[in-house]
C-alpha cells in the first residue's frame, strides 16, 4: 500500500472542481491515479480522499464487523454516508459534490494534508484554525502516549 506525504494549497472551482497538485499526483502508482472515494472525516470537519487501494483495505475491516450488532451497522452507516466515487477528469480534476463541500465548510481555498494512505481535503480557513491552535507541548505529550510505548521491546529481551 502506497503512503503520501506533503500539503498542498488547491483551490475548488465554481462548479465543484478540485485539481490535484503535480506534487501530490507524482506520488500515486499509475493504477491508481484515476478512482477515489471521498468521504467525511470522522473526527475532523474535513473530506477525506481514499485511493482506491486504501478503500478497499477499509472495506475489507467494515465487512468483518457484525451487521447484527446495531453499534456496527450504526457506524457502518455513519462511516460510509455520503461516500462517493470521483474519478479525475483529463485535468486531474476531481468534482466534488455539494452535500460534502458544505459538510466540510469549503468554499473556495483548500489546504489537501496527506495522511499515510489517504489525503484530507479541508477548507483553507478550518484548517488554519486547527493548526493555529497547535502547541507543541501538548504534541509532544500526545506523541509519548501514542508512541512512547513502541519499539522498547527487543527480540529476546524481558522487560
Amino acid at each position: 500500500m502506497t503512503h503520501y506525504i506533503g500539503e498542498f494549497d488547491c483551490t475548488v472551482d465554481s462548479k465543484s472542481r478540485m485539481m490535484l497538485p503535480a506534487g501530490l499526483l507524482k506520488q500515486f502508482p499509475k493504477s491508481l491515479k484515476e478512482k477515489f472515494i471521498i468521504n467525511r472525516s470522522v473526527f475532523q470537519k474535513c473530506l477525506v480522499l481514499h485511493p482506491m487501494d486504501a478503500w478497499q483495505e477499509t472495506v475489507k475491516d467494515l465487512m468483518k464487523l457484525n451487521r447484527f450488532n446495531k453499534k456496527n451497522d450504526d457506524f457502518i452507516r455513519q462511516y460510509t454516508n455520503g461516500g462517493v466515487n470521483v474519478e479525475m477528469d483529463s485535468n486531474n480534476r476531481l468534482l466534488i459534490p455539494k452535500r460534502l463541500l458544505d459538510y466540510a465548510r469549503i468554499k473556495s481555498d483548500v489546504v489537501l494534508t496527506a495522511s499515510l494512505n489517504k489525503i484530507e481535503i479541508w477548507s483553507a480557513r478550518q484548517y488554519d484554525a486547527v493548526m493555529k491552535n497547535y502547541e507543541p507541548d501538548a504534541f509532544a505529550a500526545l506523541a509519548e502516549d501514542v508512541m512512547g510505548s513502541m519499539g522498547n521491546k527487543q527480540e529476546g529481551n524481558v522487560s
